[in-house]
């Protein structure tokens, strides 16, 4: 196993996950369960900063995490690891752990994983013509999506394949517009 995406504690966590979910043969639950939780702290500004606070002692922040799965319905290995994670004080690791975890699935699986940013959530029809569009860019080739929903962007996508980003983000335009205009002035 070669998770590369995440060095450090994260790709640790995401390594022996990724090893657990193969040898139960649970690797597409544990997806999906990861792709669950990191929607659920991409809608919650206050589960961020569960996670990412110093100052919330590990009993609380450990029960909370697990409130907030068992809400979700997140069980078995994915609960289990998460839980590790938060008890050795590492939650602050998880969004990195999901995405080498994903990462790692994708690269077995021979796909390319292009990361989506959108300032709503896709909807399946716009998912699979961005899946179609990417697949016939890219050559023909397998195509993860990895979406994301940051409001910040206002709107349009950030795409990211590999080392290329294709920004048609509405901050971005007003960002040149702005520039332009310091220039014009």
């Amino acid at each position: 196993m070669s998770i590369s995406a995440t060095s450090g504690v994260a790709g640790r966590y995401a390594s022996a996950l990724f090893d657990l979910a193969d040898e139960t043969k649970s690797l597409d639950q544990v997806a999906k369960d990861l792709v669950s939780f990191r929607n659920l702290l991409a809608e919650s500004a206050d589960l961020r900063r569960l996670i990412a606070s110093p100052v919330i002692g590990r009993e609380l922040q450990s029960k909370a995490i697990l409130a907030v799965l068992e809400a979700a319905d997140i069980k078995g290995l994915t609960r289990s690891c998460i839980g590790t994670v938060a008890a050795k004080r590492r939650a602050r690791d998880l969004p990195g752990m999901i995405t080498a975890y994903l990462a790692e699935l994708a690269r077995r699986r021979g796909e390319t994983t292009a990361t989506v940013t959108s300032a709503v959530p896709l909807t399946p029809a716009q998912m699979q013509q961005l899946t179609e569009t990417l697949r016939k860019m890219l050559g023909d080739a397998k195509v993860s999506i990895d979406a994301r929903v940051e409001p910040d962007i206002l709107g349009g996508l950030l795409v990211k394949v590999g080392s290329r980003l294709f920004d048609s983000s509405i901050r971005s335009k007003l960002q040149r517009l702005q520039l332009a205009m310091k220039g014009v002035a």
